[in-house]
């Protein structure tokens, strides 16, 4: 099989770094140096004080990307970090979405809206605003299925994610399940893509 050297690869990373000012222009100072691109980034107080989360989606060559860990977790500002790719995580995007609704268009949204278990925040005279949390393949097929109506503004946040749970005392969290041949113990949500409920 003929390699792809050009081939872009993503890998997700969850980094516990100092909650002052200059951290994130530092790792992406270190992402622009050393070829990564960030496909999406997600930052916010974390559980522990004086120390934010981080959760990176970075894309690159293989033999780039794969080692985003280990340069991440030479700078000094870096508390912890975790490459989370291939660990059985459960992860969520959200996005806020601003349609165009006359009195007309309302009734059909909010049909919408039920079946994709999106939650309305605000009602104006002319538009309806909508919060979804999800996969990008749901956040993505509701936008495109509201687009007919008028898309004033999408704002999203990008990934965040944590390892699951075991299921069995003693394990470490984000493992698979190895019994009946079965790689995840969840059932997906229609129209999600993580696999996750």
């Amino acid at each position: 099989m003929a390699s792809s050297d050009n081939a872009s690869f993503q890998r997700t990373i969850s980094a516990l770094v100092q909650d002052r000012p200059g951290v994130l222009a530092r790792i992406a100072g270190l992402f622009r140096r050393r070829g990564f691109n960030i496909a999406s980034l997600a930052v916010g107080r974390s559980e522990q004080p004086g120390l934010s989360r981080m959760t990176f989606v970075v894309e690159g060559p293989n033999e780039v990307v794969r080692h985003v860990s280990a340069q991440l977790d030479r700078l000094i500002d870096v508390v912890e970090v975790r490459d989370i790719t291939e660990k059985n995580i459960v992860w969520r995007e959200l996005a806020l979405i601003k349609v165009t609704a006359d009195a007309l268009a309302r009734r059909e949204i909010l049909e919408l809206v039920n079946i994709f278990r999106v939650n309305v925040i605000d009602i104006g005279a002319e538009s309806l605003t909508v919060e979804i949390s999800g996969g990008r393949q749901k956040i993505d097929s509701f936008i495109e299925l509201v687009r007919k109506f008028g898309i004033e503004e999408v704002i999203r946040t990008g990934r965040v994610a944590t390892l699951r749970g075991t299921l069995i005392a003693g394990e470490v969290d984000g493992l698979f399940q190895s019994d009946t041949n079965q790689s995840n113990y969840t059932l997906p949500i229609p129209g999600d893509d993580t696999g996750s409920v």
